[in-house]
Formats: C-alpha cells, sequence, structure tokens
C-alpha cells in the first residue's frame, strides 16, 4: 500500500483501471472472433450467425465488457434506439403492442424508448421533438393524424416513422393496424344480422383520436345502409374508466324504447355497460345486446362474458418493428400492413328481444369469427 492511501482506495483504483484496460480486441480474443466480427454482433447483429453472437455476448459478460455507446453512435452515426409515442400505456392493447416491438426491435439489438402522449398532440410533438434530439433512428407513433410539426420534423431530418393502430388504405404513409371503420361496420352488421334495429352507442372520445372517430364512422355506414342511426339520446361519449361506462349506460336508457343492442367504442366501456345492465336485472342478452371494441381477460371473466372485436395488438407492435427495421436496412417496404380485426362471439349478444321491431338482413353476410370463445358462465355459438 503506498502511504496515506487507503487499502480500499487503492483496491478500487485498480478495478477501475483493469476494467478499463478491457477493450474490444479482449472480447474478440476470449471469444476467438476478429474484431471485426465483434464489430459486427454491436452494430449489424442480424448479419452474424445466432451461435457467433452467443459467444461474443458470453465473453463480454466475462469480462464484464460493456461497449461505449457514445462512441458507436459516432462511428456508426446510429444510436441503436427506436422511440415509440404511445397516447397511454394503462390500457391492455398499447402495452401489448409495446411489448411486441420490443421483442422485435431486440432481436435485432436496438432499444426501446417508450412515452406517453396522454392524448395531446402538442405532448406528442414535444416527446417526439426529444427523441430525434437524442438521435432515435427511427419513430413508432400511434393513429394516422399528427400535428404537422412531428411529421415535418422527421421527414425533415430523414428519421423513418411508421403510423399504427389505424390502418387506411388511402393514406400518403405506410401505416400498420386494423382498419377500424371496416371492424366496427362489420360488427355492427353482425348485430342487424340477429334482427336489432334499435341501437345506441358509448362512443369513446374522438378528440384527438382518429381510431375512435373510424368507428364511429362505422357504425354509421352499416346502420345507413339499412335506413337506420343511432337516436341521439342513446349516444354518449366516454374515454376510457368502466365508471365512465357504467354512467354513459345509465343515461341510454334514462327513456323508453330502449335499444336492443348497444355498441361501445372500447374494452371498459363495454365493461360499464354490461356491470350496469347486470346491476339493474336487465337479462343479457335476453332483454338486450351489448358489444364492444377490443378483447381484455377481464371481458372472458364477467358473470355475462362479452361479444368483442379482438385487435391482435401484439401483431401491430411486430409488424410496426419490421417495418422500421426494413427502412433503417435501407429497404423501403412497399404496401401497407393491414391486421385482422376477428368477432368474438360471446353471451352478451343475441337475437333482438322479441316483440322488438325485427327484420332478417339476407343481404348482411354473417360476421367471421375465427375461433368462437367460452367465457365464464358463457356458451359456444
Amino acid at each position: 500500500m503506498k502511504e496515506g492511501i487507503p487499502v480500499g482506495v487503492h483496491a478500487a483504483k485498480k478495478n477501475a483501471r483493469q476494467e478499463k484496460a478491457v477493450g474490444l480486441r479482449d472480447v474478440a480474443r476470449m471469444a476467438g472472433v476478429s474484431t471485426a466480427t465483434v464489430s459486427r454482433v454491436l452494430n449489424a447483429p442480424e448479419r452474424v450467425s445466432a451461435t457467433l453472437r452467443e459467444r461474443v455476448a458470453a465473453a463480454s459478460a466475462r469480462l464484464g465488457w460493456v461497449p461505449d455507446g457514445a462512441a458507436r453512435a459516432l462511428a456508426t452515426r446510429r444510436s441503436g434506439a427506436v422511440g415509440a409515442v404511445f397516447p397511454t400505456l394503462s390500457h391492455g392493447d398499447f402495452a401489448r403492442a409495446a411489448e411486441a416491438l420490443q421483442g422485435e426491435l431486440t432481436k435485432r439489438g436496438y432499444a426501446l424508448l417508450l412515452a406517453c402522449s396522454h392524448y395531446d398532440p402538442l405532448q406528442e410533438q414535444l416527446l417526439v421533438r426529444q427523441f430525434v434530439e437524442r438521435g432515435v433512428d427511427a419513430v413508432v407513433l400511434v393513429g394516422n393524424v399528427h400535428d404537422p410539426r412531428t411529421i415535418e420534423l422527421l421527414e425533415r431530418r430523414n428519421v423513418p416513422y411508421v403510423k399504427t393502430f389505424n390502418y387506411d388504405p388511402e393514406w400518403r404513409h405506410h401505416s400498420v393496424g386494423p382498419d377500424n371503420r371496416r371492424a366496427m361496420r362489420d360488427l355492427t352488421r353482425y348485430l342487424l344480422r340477429l334482427g336489432h334495429r334499435r341501437f345506441g352507442m358509448i362512443a369513446q372520445s374522438v378528440d384527438h383520436n382518429d381510431r375512435a372517430a373510424a368507428r364511429q364512422q362505422g357504425v354509421r355506414d352499416a346502420l345507413s345502409e339499412e335506413g337506420l342511426s343511432v337516436r341521439p339520446h342513446h349516444f354518449v361519449e366516454g374515454r376510457w374508466s368502466i365508471s365512465e361506462g357504467r354512467a354513459a349506460f345509465r343515461q341510454i336508457i334514462k327513456k323508453k324504447p330502449w335499444p336492443t343492442a348497444v355498441i361501445c367504442g372500447n374494452a371498459y366501456l363495454a365493461i360499464g355497460a354490461v356491470l350496469e345492465a347486470m346491476q339493474r336485472g336487465i337479462k343479457l342478452p335476453r332483454d338486450m345486446s351489448i358489444v364492444g371494441y377490443d378483447d381484455i381477460e377481464m371481458m372472458q371473466e364477467l358473470p355475462v362474458p362479452i361479444t368483442t372485436l379482438r385487435v391482435r395488438s401484439d401483431e401491430v407492435g411486430r409488424l410496426a418493428g419490421d417495418y422500421v427495421l426494413a427502412r433503417l436496412g435501407g429497404h423501403q417496404p412497399s404496401t401497407d400492413l393491414e391486421c385482422a380485426v376477428e368477432i368474438i362471439e360471446r353471451s352478451s349478444s343475441g337475437p333482438a328481444p322479441r316483440g322488438s321491431p325485427r327484420k332478417v338482413l339476407a343481404s348482411v353476410p354473417k360476421a367471421k369469427a375465427s375461433a368462437p370463445d367460452r367465457g365464464v358462465g358463457g356458451r359456444d355459438r
């Protein structure tokens, strides 16, 4: 020990020098590969076999070596990060998409940075600017409508981006997700097939939400085909919560005649409507049918499982990851990516009540569900 230097401090400095001495060449030597291979594992893992990636990872772990991210970004002009802005992560579909997106990016050596806009386009614009300032390689957005400055910034800085959860074949930019309008139109046609003629709707707010607007339009499209519409006192808007769904349902049944079918704009509004109907002694589907959009676990675990539209949000995340990775690899995907939506038929829906105006609609095609569900207390259809 040198005089005046405590043993612990001397040891710490020695260890720090040893750690600092470990570099890319040491990793290559231990892994039995070239330094160029180690570099490819870091910067272009898709070009290296899984076996070599594992050898390099094992050598790095054994030596305690962590690549210098700043140096790598300077050399490759890539940060190795993709930013994603979701409206919220407190609800199922966005969270599942984020997990799938992260999985796809991780396989290619990219990190995912997440942020929430809370359905505020100005907040989204700020978050995207922060991502770009920090050098993210690509950005994932939700929906097709954004503050113009957001898109201008990404295009001016040549940052690849993709829009998710609202597929629109006529939109200029590539989008990944379901066709919300068509999906809700098909769900409404399914109810029309069952003989329903009086409809209520607990819609999700369209405030800065083009997906919700498309769903509302899908319902209107299907009803107008049969000369029908939702009466003003049978239409209520909410946002996300179960309590809002309950309150909206109470509003809808204030006046008779009640609708025989109520269409809800998301899973939580549908759950609230079903719970309120049950509390008030309304028998589903004998007295009324209630259906929703999105499919979360709770919907099939209720005493009356809920018929709904299932969006494969994990597929949305995976395809979004594929898209931005292709762009980062110098490719330009030539087609938009539509994700299938399926009607999951459960016990909350059935034929229109006896005595209500009915009309069998031969012109409406039967809705297709790829796999009928059996919920708790439910039945196969």
